[in-house]
């Protein structure tokens, strides 16, 4: 089960990776708080911010 794919995250704006990267951050911290700290669905969420955070360095040397 994928969270967000990267042709969903290409068709985002700027503003929208943000916020779904805050948004993502904090239901990680919810999941986290109710479970144990390893289950399939923090690895997921872990695994969609890494995405975001990937795309948008990506991004950031393809602008220079």
């Amino acid at each position: 089960m994928k969270l967000l794919s990267n042709k969903e995250i290409a068709k985002m704006s700027k503003d929208e990776i943000n916020s779904k990267l805050s948004e993502l951050r904090f239901s990680l911290i919810k999941a986290n708080v109710t479970a144990n700290k390893s289950n399939a669905k923090t690895k997921e969420i872990k695994r969609a911010i890494a995405r975001l955070l990937t795309f948008n360095a990506s991004h950031k040397e393809a602008a220079k």
